[in-house]
């Protein structure tokens, strides 16, 4: 059942990803090792710049790789890789050529010539990308890793031996392509392409970083670290995750200088999280995890490429000023609940069942899907969430009963056009919560709402333009009951659905708390709108000035998302 709910998820998710752009831009690659994407197998730690490219750009455009170990511009097109590229390009696509490691090789099916051979493969590149309307850009070959004299620098690049004695380097970084760096550059000046010099761009990088420190960028790899590579390795060609993606950032500031037209959807993140090996982590936990502490004077931000994160995740109250981004289809998923067993045999309780938990002040998360798929077994939450001024957009709740525990007695929360579903108390907790433009769905019989606003609260739970909806079946539910005997929970100009009952609200099967908790209404909308027929200790508002968000929001800093977005608070007292 559980696989079921969870594939209903991601059809929901692609069939509303399908209609996000009208044209999604390709950008095809064409290269050599330092380019490519590489196999995953063994814990691979090696990747190529145009593995990572992809979570440098919106999902306005998609990179295509092609891109293969060994390739020559010569090999690419007698082994047929060019005219599977040239069968795919579309008018306004992109097609990235960087050649020359493999050309500069001995060997008759690999070697061509500068001048000659080499720049001819070139100009067909060009030609016929532009024959089938697409937007050549020619790229020079990176840097090797070349300090000293090294004759085996150019014959070593795809041997890739497992070395135990160290490589003797001295302080200059020497160039090893010669006149092979030059032909793309003669090329694009000859067919009024753009040419990105990333040979001069990965020179400065290493050369800035030094003997040592450019180690870091490349597949030196210790002894017993990685599984794909047990006796370690030192190779000066092809990059680690971190190269890779520092490379991938080379190519880009280049890309958005000289071609402004593309360059507009450009990102930077500081991290990437993706299964497909393209981003800094596999997961979201290890993402967290490389944050900073009490990083105050600038944000995190973590890009959640599409798929689905099976995992716990935490954010721990060090990690402040943390901003998740997900692409179409990010879902971050586990399936505990309250009455499951941990190790020590002891039911998980509902704070021990959720998916996330958020315990840092000034956390953002936009585009995310937060899911527990637990099913109808109780509780089982899908976001806990702890700290304070914390904002979610366009994000998606999913689960049964207490899918959203907004947890923190000073916590203050803004949920802007989310979808958040369940059955019963899904939405429930302590803290100030307000909710705009988002759909509430009830998957069943129950309770929209379950607040415990602790007395004296200026404001529990408001709810702004809000749309209540439900399944089929369902037909009978409460706007709210109260957790605890103070809650408040207030709609103003929401579209209730006909599942609404006419009382509008519970009161816990205690008369008591009909005269401590605030219900209110503004303007319902929709057929389970009906405030002549609501309990007797609901208000319907005929002002609802103290409920503007900036004042909902606003407690002792002045915090207002609406106005602000997910802008840094740098005046705040830590």
């Amino acid at each position: 059942m559980k696989k079921v709910h969870l594939f209903c998820i991601l059809l929901t998710v692609l069939f509303l990803s399908a209609f996000k752009s009208d044209r999604v831009i390709t950008i095809f690659m064409i290269g050599d090792s330092t380019m490519a994407n590489k196999s995953l197998d063994a814990g691979n730690l090696e990747r190529g710049w145009g593995h990572v490219l992809g979570g440098f750009f919106t999902e306005d455009v998609r990179v295509d790789n092609h891109a293969l170990n060994g390739r020559s511009s010569k090999s690419f097109i007698d082994q047929g890789h060019w005219e599977e590229v040239v069968n795919k390009i579309r008018p306004g696509d992109y097609v990235f050529i960087q050649f020359g490691h493999n050309d500069e090789k001995t060997n008759p099916d690999r070697h061509t010539e500068p001048g000659t051979t080499f720049d001819e493969n070139l100009r067909k590149f060009v030609r016929e990308t532009r024959e089938k309307g697409g937007i050549p850009v020619l790229f020079n070959s990176v840097v090797r890793r070349n300090f000293g004299e090294n004759p085996n620098a150019i014959a070593a690049d795809d041997l890739r031996p497992e070395k135990t004695d160290a490589i003797e380097e001295g302080d200059t970084l020497i160039d090893t392509h010669g006149k092979y760096l030059d032909s793309p550059r003669n090329v694009a000046k000859e067919l009024d392409v753009v040419f990105i010099d990333l040979n001069r761009a990965t020179k400065e990088l290493v050369e800035s970083m030094g003997v040592e420190g450019s180690k870091r960028l490349f597949m030196w790899i210790p002894a017993g670290v990685s599984p794909a590579c047990p006796k370690g390795r030192q190779d000066n060609t092809h990059f680690n995750v971190y190269g890779a993606r520092q490379v991938a950032r080379l190519a880009v500031q280049a890309i958005e200088k000289q071609i402004p037209e593309l360059g507009k959807y450009v990102r930077y993140y500081d991290f990437v999280v993706a299964k497909d090996g393209s981003g800094d982590f596999f997961t979201v936990q290890e993402a967290i995890n490389a944050v900073p502490d009490f990083r105050k004077k600038h944000r995190t931000t973590i890009l959640v490429r599409k798929g689905e994160y099976k995992e716990r995740v935490i954010v721990p109250a060090s990690k402040i000023n943390v901003s998740l981004i997900g692409e179409e289809g990010a879902i971050i998923t586990d399936d505990n609940y309250a009455s499951k067993k941990n190790i020590f045999g002891e039911e998980m309780s509902t704070s021990g069942s959720s998916t996330v938990y958020i315990y840092a002040p000034d956390f953002y998360a936009e585009n995310i899907t937060f899911a527990n798929t637990a099913g109808k077994v109780g509780q089982a939450v899908a976001c806990f969430v702890d700290g304070d001024r914390a904002y979610f957009r366009h994000c998606r709740f999913l689960g049964n009963q207490d899918t959203l525990y907004t947890y923190g007695k000073e916590s203050r929360q803004y949920y802007e056009e989310c979808y958040i579903e369940g059955t019963v108390d899904f939405i429930f907790g302590w803290s100030t919560a307000l909710f705009k433009n988002c759909e509430i769905r009830s998957l069943g019989d129950g309770y929209v709402t379950a607040p415990s606003t602790d007395q004296g609260k200026d404001y529990g739970y408001v709810f702004w333009n809000c749309r209540l909806t439900s399944d089929k079946e369902t037909s009978k539910v409460y706007l709210a009951r109260p957790w605890r005997p103070y809650a408040q929970v207030v709609y103003i100009e929401c579209e209730l659905g006909k599942h609404i009952v006419p009382a509008g609200w519970n009161n816990w099967g205690k008369a008591s708390n009909e005269k401590t908790a605030f219900f209110a209404e503004y303007k319902s909308a929709g057929e389970g709108a009906s405030p002549n027929t609501r309990v007797p200790y609901s208000h319907q508002l005929t002002d609802i000035t103290r409920y503007q968000p900036e004042k909902v929001l606003a407690g002792n800093d002045g915090w207002n998302p609406l106005k602000n977005g997910n802008a840094l608070l740098t005046d705040i007292k830590r």
